[in-house]
């Protein structure tokens, strides 16, 4: 039995648990109870953020915010789930089966499809009007639209359905396009606007040129850049194949990757313009040396071994002027014997290759080119000509520029400006030299040679523009087969990079076909597609042509205004209008007006006699 003493003992515990137990729930009370009836707790509250807008350099809208609706289901009011499912497969265009899953799957709110078109809103908004479509709803939420499509669709990128930058400059600048905001009494929240370098005129016709090159040539994909030879902006940014951000997901991996900034080739030829003005700059090949090409390059090295490579011709005596026009693979073995391969390699690095370009898009390739110690004995000469070496698009347009600034190269550049929801710029993206890697006089001795390349015997002849000064280079590089780890002969990269004009230049163009099926030489495949941009760029640009004739007469001009277009219910027919006379439909505040290119209308969508309806798109085409 226990004694009385351990008998209080357990009392006073059990008491003293007791009172510690009150005293712990008059505490809880106190927190959840009697304090939050005194006191209004604040809380944190996320406001609705309206992405900023991303444009062009001239202010054209490349991407927009737009309120769409998202399609939800209220699982407790849907009274038939296969009748259901069945009417909304057809109009999502998802499998009956999958929406069935979500029903089962769900016993309250649950998303069917983020984001929809009007059209689509408007189906069910009918349906449901007849109510046959009982718990399914309507949510309006903030979505993204890309009014252009597929025009610049590599550099804009696209937004997932919560609105978050995935690609492109969505992705780069998602923080200045939607900056993060919490606090008490913010409501909405507007993001700031991003300016591109890109110029939709410019742009436009690039993308053309492009694809009827792709078409033409079979071609796995075709690369254009175009840049401001003196600043670094990107004028024009493509890749074809392209795609609609507006429905990035049905596009496979490969469409959707950004090849100018991602995919590394070896460049073939284009290359010799940075080697030969490399051994130029060090002294170890002056302009005025010869070096003898007979058809092909032959080196044997202490251990017996040969090293040869072939020319596509007999050149004889060969310069380094020839070589460039020319495009002599034996001439540029020869010349890099005479430069060491220390020196060689950190002239390439001055250049920028082997290291990114910090173009402030997503994913950029580093490109390949291996450090001295690891070169063979034939890397030096197989590097000259634009092999075992690894660029990219960007990479080698950035390059370029060290010839149009006087050895200076630039950083690209493909964001202007930002700029807030007031309109008060935040930042500016102005020209930015890296550093210097040629002589002026180095520089402008390529430039010329190069100029050279479109004379009647050059590999870059059928770019020749009548009245205007190029300097270009042609390039066709072998591919690497990874399975057999030999060259293939069958792939090959054409590509062309022009500047022009030589005396001035402007604007630097490069052009890469990949896996041309019919043509292999950049010279004839690729020519013809800088010859197309080139073109409209000087018109466009009033870069003036020797050919030109300027007038000059003092004497009053009589012009005639053309007659303003005037819209109603239906689209009128615009074919043949100048574009003063389109001027009005800008100030339409119903529709989404895009006008691209300069002169007279070649095409419209909608066609004439369309009926017009509020928020409809308005593209038009002038040449």
């Amino acid at each position: 039995m226990r004694s009385k003493k351990d008998k209080r003992r357990l009392a006073f515990f059990i008491l003293f648990l007791a009172i510690a137990v009150i005293v712990l729930i008059g505490r809880l009370f106190l927190l959840m109870i009697i304090l939050p009836s005194q006191e209004k707790q604040e809380t944190i509250k996320f406001p609705v953020i309206e992405r900023g807008s991303i444009l062009d350099r001239n202010g054209r809208i490349l991407a927009v915010s737009t309120k769409l609706d998202s399609v939800a289901a209220w699982m407790p009011n849907i009274e038939d789930p296969l009748k259901t499912a069945v009417l909304l497969s057809t109009i999502l265009d998802l499998k009956k089966e999958e929406i069935l899953n979500k029903f089962k799957t769900h016993s309250g709110f649950v998303f069917l499809k983020r984001l929809v078109s009007p059209e689509v809103s408007d189906k069910i908004r009918s349906l449901k009007e007849k109510h046959l479509l009982k718990g399914i709803n309507l949510i309006s939420e903030y979505g993204r639209s890309y009014p252009q499509q597929e025009l610049a669709s590599h550099v804009l990128g696209y937004v997932g359905v919560d609105n978050i930058g995935l690609a492109g400059i969505e992705y780069s600048f998602n923080q200045v396009l939607s900056p993060p905001a919490m606090g008490k009494g913010l409501k909405k929240v507007y993001g700031n606007q991003v300016f591109l370098t890109i110029d939709v005129n410019i742009q436009y016709i690039i993308e053309k040129a492009a694809e009827e090159a792709f078409k033409k040539n079979a071609a796995d994909s075709v690369m254009v850049l175009a840049m401001e030879a003196k600043t670094g902006r990107m004028l024009g940014y493509v890749s074809i194949p392209n795609f609609n951000p507006n429905d990035y997901a049905r596009y496979k991996s490969s469409v959707l990757m950004n090849k100018p900034l991602t995919f590394t080739y070896e460049p073939g030829s284009v290359f010799k313009i940075s080697s030969i003005s490399s051994m130029l700059q060090t002294g170890a090949v002056s302009i005025n040396d010869h070096f003898y090409s007979n058809g092909f390059y032959k080196k044997t090295l202490n251990n017996g071994q040969t090293i040869i490579i072939n020319d596509l011709g007999v050149y004889g005596d060969v310069t380094p002027q020839r070589i460039i026009q020319l495009s002599s693979n034996v001439g540029a073995a020869y010349a890099s014997d005479k430069i060491d391969k220390n020196s060689f390699y950190q002239m390439l690095i001055k250049f920028g290759f082997g290291q990114p370009t910090g173009l402030p898009l997503p994913g950029e390739s580093s490109g390949i080119l291996r450090k001295p110690q690891k070169w063979s004995a034939r890397s030096k000469p197989t590097i000259a000509m634009g092999q075992e070496i690894g660029v990219s698009a960007v990479q080698v347009i950035s390059a370029a520029t060290v010839f149009t600034n006087g050895g200076v190269l630039l950083k690209p550049r493909i964001v202007e400006k930002i700029v807030s929801p007031q309109g008060d710029v935040i930042k500016e993206y102005p020209r930015d030299p890296v550093r210097e890697v040629l002589s002026p006089e180095t520089a402008e001795q390529m430039l010329l040679m190069m100029e050279t390349a479109t004379e009647d015997h050059g590999t870059a002849r059928r770019a020749k523009i009548k009245g205007l000064r190029i300097s270009a280079k042609t390039g066709t590089a072998q591919v690497l087969d990874r399975k057999t780890g030999k060259y293939s002969k069958n792939h090959f990269i054409s590509s062309f990079l022009g500047i022009f004009p030589t005396n001035n230049p402007e604007i630097i163009v490069y052009v890469v076909i990949d896996n041309p099926k019919y043509e292999k030489y950049g010279g004839r495949i690729a020519s013809p597609v800088f010859k197309q941009i080139a073109e409209y760029i000087v018109t466009y640009r009033g870069i003036p042509l020797k050919t030109d004739t300027v007038y000059k007469e003092k004497q009053e001009i009589s012009l005639s205004i053309p007659n303003q277009v005037k819209v109603g219910k239906v689209m009128p027919n615009l074919k043949g209008k100048p574009k003063r006379s389109l001027l009005p439909l800008l100030e339409l505040k119903d529709f989404n007006v895009h006008i691209l290119g300069t002169g007279y209308v070649v095409s419209q969508n909608p066609k004439a006699g369309i009926a017009l309806k509020k928020g409809m798109d308005i593209t038009i085409i002038l040449k």
